[in-house]
């Protein structure tokens, strides 16, 4: 779980994602559509991307993708991202992570 712990690190959103996913574009839309700026680690793209994928699957990730980190805790998947948003409590999310400033 290093890897993934260094990934997340000091940054307020974390999405790993892959660059064919379809939810991962919805979850990175949505965040975005907010004002904040993600880091987006897309794992299709990356050299370790198997190894971080197997840590992700390790934290409960599952699917491994996308995984959504908010102030360097793990908040899951998109229904757990969706139902944030549907409860009006994604938005306070962000902020307390300093994602956003509204």
């Amino acid at each position: 779980m290093e890897v993934v712990t260094r990934m997340v690190a000091d940054r307020p959103v974390v999405i790993f994602s892959r660059t064919t996913c379809c939810m991962s574009h919805t979850i990175k839309t949505l965040i975005s559509g907010f004002g904040a700026n993600p880091t987006v680690y897309e794992l299709d793209e990356l050299q370790d991307g198997q190894q971080v994928e197997s840590e992700l699957q390790q934290m409960g990730c599952k699917p491994s993708v996308p995984a959504v980190f908010i102030g360097q805790k793990l908040i899951g998947g998109p229904n757990q991202i969706m139902t944030l948003q549907v409860k009006n409590q994604l938005v306070p999310l962000l902020i307390r992570a300093g994602a956003i400033w509204i």
